[in-house]
């Protein structure tokens, strides 16, 4: 199990994290959300600020667990972030979280969320994952990178394993199916048989950072 948690303040962050560090065994990580839009604060996110970023992490050693940092696309300052965090303990980084968008209801003609906006996450968020895992791989190299953001199959999956993720994560496609992660799992599993792949790691391969550029090595 991971725990998500999440704050408004760096206080927040430090009394949510310390809530954990008695928990059980079986919570092997802690996520820390810097990067969720929906709050009043729209678009004032701890995850836009390397400083601001990195003190929450460093805030929330009281859990005593690795941390990842999950982290938002909704910024030219990813890769600042994303260093900065893991300077300051982060073991991991989630990349993505939802990306700012808003609807307009066609009957009142008013925003559809009281908030006004909101974060727009699945299908329609994917390339920008993608992007965003490759371009943090591409500038830490050993950094261990769990990718979120719109994935539905095992291609999706693959994909950001290509693009350098260790891990990947299915969110919104549960909602429509609870059974989502099974299925995904087995197809990419399938994928990766069908074109000789012995090792998902292997994935990791395909672009980074052996030299490695056209095909697996099984």
């Amino acid at each position: 199990m991971v725990c998500s948690i999440w704050g408004r303040t760096i206080d927040d962050y430090r009394a949510a994290a310390d809530a954990l560090a008695d928990a059980p065994a079986q919570v092997v990580a802690v996520e820390v959300n810097l990067s969720c839009p929906n709050t009043e604060d729209k678009g004032k996110m701890f995850a836009h600020d390397p400083d601001l970023a990195a003190a929450v992490i460093e805030s929330t050693a009281g859990c005593k667990r690795p941390r990842w940092a999950k982290l938002s696309a909704n910024t030219d300052r990813l890769i600042d972030v994303a260093r900065a965090t893991h300077e300051a303990g982060a073991e991991a980084v989630t990349l993505i979280n939802t990306m700012l968008g808003m609807v307009i209801d066609e009957s009142t003609m008013r925003p559809a969320l009281g908030n006004g906006g909101g974060g727009v996450s699945g299908r329609a968020i994917h390339p920008i994952a993608v992007r965003a895992v490759h371009d943090v791989r591409e500038a830490m190299p050993d950094l261990p990178i769990v990718g979120v953001g719109g994935v539905a199959s095992g291609w999706d999956a693959a994909e950001l394993m290509i693009a350098g993720a260790n891990a990947v994560q299915v969110g919104t496609a549960t909602f429509a199916d609870p059974r989502a992660c099974s299925r995904i799992q087995s197809e990419l599993v399938t994928w990766a048989r069908a074109r000789g792949v012995a090792r998902l790691q292997q994935l990791n391969r395909v672009l980074w950072p052996y030299g490695n550029t056209s095909s697996v090595d099984s």
